[in-house]
């Protein structure tokens, strides 16, 4: 069993968990790997192939475990030492210092956690005094109880630590794994999809104590049911302050802590704060609020001075500064509100920038400006203005909306074209303020870097700006940047999540040493070197004086309050917070001791304002549904609906008021099942929305749009089809009935004819020797077939050419047996066959044909009867043979057919008599062997010993000089290098008394000869058009024979060695498959796109995946009985002869029984295939290379229907696709002059005039821009089409510019045409890259990146069309999507004229291909393609495959890795890892071609241990022809116990 070329990937999913590799789309190239588990049931050396593959298997664990293990120490190793910048948020989190486990806490942490053991407590105190680690104390001890409580048998419960912000999740993680023993879960909403499900709660709360995550994640989680809160024992609040209104902490005690009625099944409940209070409200009362809330009591230590001996408080100091300036314009804001003050838009521009020339000086009021209306924020701009301009109610002219856009683009211009220079240290350039804070922090950094300062500010624009004028001003020791929100941004500055971590971890090293922050950075911002925080812009609640004050964290560090002289505004907030700060710790020491939290009121104040506000329950699991959820759940819905990508689907809300009260409508969109609700009159627009989104919600349940847990139906539902087995095994094999001869022959067979149709066969250069054209009676007008070549003993073809007279001509039945008589001679003399005498069972009649007559021949002839050579015909009836007697002249020897009746295989022509020679003449030297070689007589005859003696012969005999004709087994293949008696000289000398000298002329019998391998050509033709027939498609003979020709047992690998190559049979359906598949490809995806309006570009790639995947090929053809119409065996001398003649005398005369049923091996690949050449025939058939004509493409298009079966494709001819499409709204709407600025920007780059420039449009709109109002989609459906669009143009190209490639050539060399690098290129070469509108930072940059490079390459290139290869950045896929989008669009705006494609090819992409030869080694530069070549190719090895396991990370929130492995005949050779198995294979390839590459076959054999043998040994004539019938590497037919018995004469056939 041959193992060659084998890629498998083995996905890991848990420990030793391995997937199933059947759930993964076997379709795809790269992820179309087997699966490899499979257990080792036997303890022998395995010998079947399911065995060896099991073995194998456990050699690819084996060595994947181990490989995991080094993984693993590299991957801890590589965390510890390596860069922040390629590691996960988790592993940059837990890469840093975290606090020690908790040995001797200090005794205030002590006397707190006491009091949180016994009851509910929030702990008060200041910031860095350790209220985690009473967390932690409080953590331990409830696990351990909880751990009894396991014990026992009770009900498994599981603790949660609550925080506020994303970036706290991962910090307060990582200290309670280093404070507890435990498995501790981090989680934030946006970690994974898998978060809302079910199972993923039970895996959680399975394998940890204690989960820390987002409020808003548990308030989820318990909304759905995943969770009740009984199954909690503990609730950590952080920064409990925030617990108020509509707070996630809020609605977690609101909708489910208090909502549970025994008291006992509560959690309980520990809050932690530096202050009860975080706004400007009375201290007591918001205490007492918190308090209730919460359903705590604030606690706090009971000895401030024994807590102030453990803490460090920084020194405080108010740096006072002069009066600022007032706000005023500088000269470059007068310059530009000249320009452009009358817009709108810039309003707030205007206005902050008056704010910055004040609060930092004219140099930033400045600088503002470029990142105020950067490219992105002009692009948000110009979205506003439309979204604006196409929602309002009255219609004004779209002119309106261009002028607008046309000033936002020019101011946009203008401000990137100013230089603003530098700051100086000047009151000119800079504000006092600045100035200030200046002279503060070159005290700090004047002389080293040592120093760590945080600056608070109010904005983002302030904290941007103050980097910026510190990088020029702050002196070599400053190393600063910015701490701001997550995923906030403005202008093109954009923070997420992963910045903000980096940036603390940098700040936390060093590598920073001042940070200008935001409100972000005042919780839980632990960095212990901190000694300088400045509150440039002053608090404004005592919480926020607090926190920022504790960041600074060194015993000896300076916390500076910034104010203005004389602002009475700074000096109050300064004393309020102070004051509020005296309170709230005078409140919380006078707290009395006695206090029970069982005396709050949950009928409090607190809960009157939720007055009237239902909720649900659902009564199945227990999932609560409240005003507060309701807006999320709505929204996740929404989300979940499976509509396209083209637009951001959102639900709308729409306030009114109604008797005083607000009301409010929420409308989903229109794929929503249910379309909108009305809610209850509120007195708040907040609530009335709540009101709103609650009633949608139990409407979608009571239509069972949402689950029992709340979760929309819709969760991540993909097409159905996504993951179909759709591929076919290459190996996968079976027998199929095949037909030998055609249903022509079946016409009026039984009945005696009374007319026949005649049709002329004659060859165009000769034969060997003289010939007599011949003629094929039918009774059937006979198909005008093409012609072919037959090839002469000397290797030289003759085309056998056939003229079908149309006019029949009458027959009497002495006539027809006359003609039966000829016939059956023919095959008894010739071919040693002796049939049964019946006419009414011929399905046709073989004539000799006057010569002279038939030279010009044509098929409109209307006297067929004169062409036929009667005076031969009676001849041959009349006499059938002669026999020498003595009175037989010598001129009558001359020029006769002998035969030599005792052995079928000597046959003679005869040339004169040689009168030097006798009968008892020794034999000369050099004629042909024969079993007999006495004397010439001797040799003459060929009976056995036996009959010989009773024979006497006349010696007076003449002897006769001949030619003995060769046996030809293959006539339509030149002769085989085995056919030794072909080749060899044939010249001899008989006897003519044991001789039989036939009645058919030698001219006659000539022509004869090549009857076999004619006829069975005209039957491969016939049957081929009867296969055309069954799926209802025109195609002439030829095409058709190509289209369902398969010639050897690998013919789907293009490229290789055939195995089991069957000559003679012509072309094979590989090109006609290539070319088929590719108009398939293009053909169902234009259907799709206009029988599918609603769906996105994913679910246009699985209805099509559904269609032209070999597996609905397959189908089709299994339905249509096609695979008996493959022709899959060459020429065989068996099988030629007419079907239901009764063979009476000649070899298998004696054979009894049915007749038998020929069968051939077909691979389900293979039956596939013919489906896809079918297709490529029916298209070549018609089309017309130099023009496009749709009505030439109809046959093609009818065959895709047909061979698809599927109501994705009913078209029948090529019209039918642009009658089945209905144009979308967006296109046929008046465009903008925006749109027509595009248009006319475009055409100058293509001369193509659109009729529709917002289908245009559509094509340049990136996925990350969308247009809710005007309806726009971007352009991912329109890429769909347009890719199969260009994949046909190109493959047209290809196709018929090189007529002689085969589909490996033409695949290889399509590859660099169609890939992204390619149309990368080809998109910056006109230009397009400028005009794409996406609303994405990261993209531009790249766009920028890649189109700088490829621009340098061309002008390096020196005219050299292939420049684009060797670039070195990654193309960004919308450069390739925008040209693919572009050619659908014009597609589709000139109603599906290809010659719109054809024109666009032809101007841009074909001088690309002027010479292919420059593309050779795009493809085979593949490592793996290379690897496959090498083994198989080169070193002859089919003992190998690639395997791919995932090895899991053990690193928290690490990436896993996977590992790709080469084994050559049981060993493990080369691996590589990577974070796909994709990126593995290649890497574990290019070890193996470096490795392998330059080594000889002996050496690679010896050192490899490679014994495979050479598929296919020698055989003998008979032996190879019998073996071509399978169509399988090894034997694989019902039949092979008479396949291994050499001589067989029927061939693969089964009773």
């Amino acid at each position: 069993m041959a193992w060659g070329g084998i890629f498998t990937e083995v996905e890991s999913e848990g420990e030793d968990e391995f997937l199933d590799n059947q759930n993964h789309d076997q379709a795809q190239e790269e992820d179309s790997d087997e699966d490899i588990d499979y257990d080792i049931s036997r303890a022998h050396a395995p010998t079947t192939s399911s065995e060896k593959r099991k073995a194998q298997n456990e050699l690819f664990k084996l060595h994947a475990a181990k490989r995991t293990e080094e993984i693993t120490k590299e991957e801890i190793k590589e965390v510890l030492q390596g860069d922040d910048e390629k590691l996960s948020i988790r592993n940059i989190l837990a890469k840093q210092e975290a606090s020690a486990q908790i040995t001797n806490p200090r005794d205030y942490q002590t006397e707190l956690f006491e009091k949180a053991k016994r009851e509910n407590i929030i702990a008060v105190l200041d910031t860095g005094s350790g209220k985690t680690h009473i967390a932690t104390l409080l953590l331990r001890h409830i696990i351990d109880q909880e751990l009894e409580h396991r014990k026992d048998g009770h009900l498994a419960k599981i603790s949660f630590f609550l925080v506020d912000s994303v970036n706290l999740v991962f910090q307060q993680a990582n200290v309670l794994r280093c404070g507890l023993g435990h498995n501790v879960e981090s989680i934030c909403g946006a970690m994974s999809v898998h978060l809302w499900e079910f199972k993923t709660w039970e895996k959680l709360f399975t394998n940890n104590m204690v989960v820390v995550c987002t409020a808003e994640v548990l308030v989820q989680c318990m909304m759905h049911s995943f969770l009740t809160i009984d199954r909690i024992n503990l609730l950590i609040f952080d920064e409990a302050h925030h617990a108020k209104k509509n707070h996630s902490y809020a609605r977690l005690i609101k909708d489910f802590y208090l909502t549970e009625p025994n008291v006992s099944k509560r959690p309980r409940i520990f809050g932690m704060t530096a202050s009860p209070v975080d706004a400007k409200v009375d201290v007591k009362q918001g205490a007492k609020d918190l308090e209730t809330l919460l359903h705590c009591k604030i606690a706090t230590t009971s000895d401030l001075a024994l807590l102030s001996n453990h803490i460090t408080r920084p020194e405080e100091q108010i740096v006072q500064y002069p009066k600022l300036r007032a706000p005023f314009e500088t000269e470059f804001h007068k310059v530009l509100r000249e320009r452009y003050g009358e817009m709108s838009q810039f309003k707030k521009f205007f206005d902050a920038s008056k704010h910055i020339s004040s609060e930092l000086g004219r140099w930033a009021a400045d600088v503002y400006w470029p990142f105020a209306i950067s490219e992105e924020e002009t692009r948000k701009l110009e979205m506003r203005e439309q979204r604006g301009f196409y929602a309002q109610k009255e219609g004004k002219p779209v002119e309106i909306l261009d002028e607008q856009i046309v000033k936002l683009r020019e101011a946009a211009d203008f401000v990137r074209g100013h230089e603003f220079g530098v700051p100086t240290m000047t009151e000119r350039d800079l504000s006092v303020k600045v100035l200030s804070l200046y002279q503060w922090l070159l005290l700090y950094y004047g002389r080293t870097g040592e120093a760590r300062c945080i600056i608070f500010v109010d904005r983002r624009y302030t904290a941007r700006l103050l980097h910026l004028i510190f990088k020029h001003i702050g002196g070599p020791h400053m190393r600063s940047d910015l701490l701001v929100g997550v995923n906030s941004t403005f202008g093109d500055l954009n923070i997420s999540l992963r910045n903000q971590v980096l940036t603390v971890a940098k700040f936390r090293r060093g590598e920073l040493n001042c940070l200008f922050a935001t409100q972000v950075a005042e919780e839980g911002l632990d960095i212990p070197q901190c000694n300088l925080v400045v509150r440039f812009d002053l608090y404004k609640t005592m919480i926020s004086y607090v926190q920022s004050r504790g960041r600074a964290r060194h015993r000896n560090s300076k916390y500076l309050h910034m104010m203005e002289a004389g602002n009475s505004f700074h000096m109050q907030a300064y004393w309020e917070a102070r004051s509020s700060e005296k309170v709230m710790r005078e409140f919380c020491q006078g707290l009395p001791s006695d206090r029970l939290i069982d005396q709050l009121d949950e009928d409090s104040k607190l809960w009157k304002g939720e007055g009237g506000v239902r909720s649900y329950t659902e009564p199945t699991t227990g999932a609560r549904l409240t005003y507060g959820s309701s807006l999320g759940v709505v929204a996740h819905f929404v989300a979940s609906l499976p509509q396209g990508y083209e637009v951001a689907l959102q639900p709308h809300y729409i306030v009114g008021t109604q008797q005083g009260k607000f009301i409010c409508e929420v409308i989903l969109p229109d794929c929503s099942p249910i379309h909108s609700a009305i809610g209850r009159p509120s007195v708040r627009k907040s609530l009335a929305k709540r009101s709103a989104a609650f009633e949608m919600c139990i409407a979608l349940r009571k239509g069972k749009y949402l689950d029992e847990h709340l979760l929309p139906i819709y969760t991540k539902k993909l097409p159905a089809m996504r993951n179909a087995l759709l591929a076919l095994s290459v190996k996968k094999k079976d027998l199929y009935p095949m037909r030998i001869k055609p249903d022509f022959w079946e016409l009026g067979y039984g009945e005696l004819p009374q007319r026949l149709y005649l049709t002329v066969l004659d060859v165009s250069a000769g034969l060997e020797r003289p010939h007599q054209p011949i003629g094929l009676l039918t009774r059937a007008p006979f198909p005008q077939l093409p012609s072919f070549p037959i090839y002469l003993t000397n290797g030289k073809p003759t085309e056998v050419i056939s003229v079908s007279l149309g006019t029949p001509f009458e027959v009497s039945q002495e006539t027809v047996g006359l003609f039966t008589k000829l016939t059956l001679q023919v095959y008894l003399d010739i071919f040693a066959k002796g049939f049964e005498d019946d006419s009414a069972k011929m399905p046709y009649w073989i004539v000799p044909l006057e010569a002279e007559k038939t030279r010009s021949v044509s098929s409109t002839y209307n006297h067929p009867k004169e062409f036929i050579d009667w005076t031969s015909v009676h001849e041959v009836c009349e006499k059938e043979c002669y026999r020498w007697t003595p009175e037989t002249s010598h001129e009558f020897l001359a020029d006769k057919y002998f035969i030599d009746i005792w052995d079928g295989g000597r046959r003679f022509y005869s040339i004169k008599v040689a009168p030097d020679l006798k009968p008892l003449s020794p034999v000369p030297e050099g004629v042909p062997r024969h079993k007999f070689m006495g004397n010439i007589l001797d040799y003459s005859v060929s009976l056995w010993n036996k009959s010989r003696a009773l024979r006497k012969w006349d010696l007076d005999q003449p002897v006769v000089e001949a030619e003995r004709i060769p046996f030809r087994q293959n006539l339509l293949a030149p002769a085989e290098n085995d056919e030794d008696e072909v080749l060899s000289k044939n010249r001899t000398f008989i006897c003519p008394e044991p001789i039989r000298i036939s009645a058919l002329n030698t001219r006659f019998v000539a022509m004869c000869y090549t009857f076999p391998a004619i006829i069975h050509q005209f039957d491969s033709y016939m049957i081929a058009l009867d296969a055309c027939k069954v799926v209802d498609i025109h195609i002439d003979p030829g095409l058709a024979l190509e289209a369902l020709t398969k010639d050897s047992d690998n013919s789907d690998d293009h490229g290789e060695e055939k195995i089991n190559f069957k000559s003679g049979m012509g072309p094979n359906y590989e090109r006609l498959e290539f070319m088929g598949d590719c108009f398939l490809k293009m053909a169902t995806s234009i259907s799709i796109f206009v029988q599918q309006p609603e769906e996105n570009e994913f679910e246009f790639h699985v209805r099509r995946m559904c269609l032209l995947c070999n597996k609905n090929l397959f189908k089709t053809a299994l339905d249509l009985n096609l695979y008996e119409y493959i022709r899959t065996m060459a020429f065989s001398r068996r099988t030629w002869y007419p079907k239901g003649l009764k063979l009476l005398t000649g070899k298998g005369a004696k054979r009894t029984g049915e007749s038998q049923v020929i069968k051939h091996s077909l691979g389900d690949k293979s039956i596939a295939d013919v489906c896809e050449a079918l297709i490529g025939a029916a298209f070549t058939q018609y089309n017309d290379p130099g023009a496009f004509d749709p009505q030439k493409w109809d046959e093609a298009v009818k065959a895709v229907k047909i061979l698809v079966s599927s109501p994705d494709h009913l078209m029948e001819k090529y019209s039918d696709y642009y009658a089945a499409y209905e144009k979308p709204r967006y296109q046929i709407a008046e465009a903008s002059a925006s749109q027509l600025d595009l248009a006319a920007k475009i055409e100058k780059k293509h001369p193509y005039h659109f009729k529709h420039p917002r289908l245009l449009y559509s094509a340049f709109l990136h996925p990350s821009q969308t247009f809710m109002s005007e309806r726009i989609p971007n352009y991912q459906r329109l890429e769909f089409l347009g890719d199969s669009l260009l994949d046909q143009v190109f493959i047209m190209n290809l196709f018929y510019r090189y007529p002689d490639k085969d589909p490996q050539w033409l695949t290889e060399h399509k590859m660099p045409m169609v890939s992204n690098k390619f149309l990368g290129a080809v998109c910056v070469k006109l230009g397009f890259h400028a005009h794409i509108r996406h609303n994405h930072g990261v993209l531009g940059h790249a766009i920028h990146e890649y189109v700088t490079e490829v621009q340098e390459a061309e002008r390096e290139a020196n005219g050299a069309v292939d420049y684009w290869v060797a670039i070195g950045a990654d193309t960004p896929k919308c450069l390739a999507d925008v040209v693919e989008a572009y050619v659908g669009a014009m597609f589709v705006d000139s109603e599906f004229d290809f010659s719109a494609v054809q024109n666009f090819f032809d101007l841009h992409l074909a001088p690309f291909m002027q010479d292919m030869a420059v593309y050779d080694g795009f493809a085979n530069n593949h490592p793996t393609t290379r690897l496959t070549k090498l083994l198989q190719m080169m070193f002859g090895c089919r003992e190998w495959r690639i395997a791919t396991q995932r090895c899991p990370s053990v690193l928290p929130g690490g990436k896993d890795t996977v590992v790709a492995m080469v084994q050559i005949h049981w060993k493990i050779c080369f691996d590589g890892t990577a974070i796909s198995g994709r990126y593995a294979r290649v890497k574990a390839a290019e070890k193996a071609v470096e490795a392998l590459e330059g080594l000889p076959q002996y050496e690679f054999r010896r050192l490899y241990g490679c014994d495979c043998e050479d598929e296919g040994g020698p055989m003998g004539v008979e032996g190879a022809l019998d073996k071509k019938v399978e169509n399988t590497v090894g034997t694989a037919m019902d039949v092979d116990g008479m396949l291994n018995e050499m001589g067989k004469e029927t061939v693969g056939t089964a009773v």
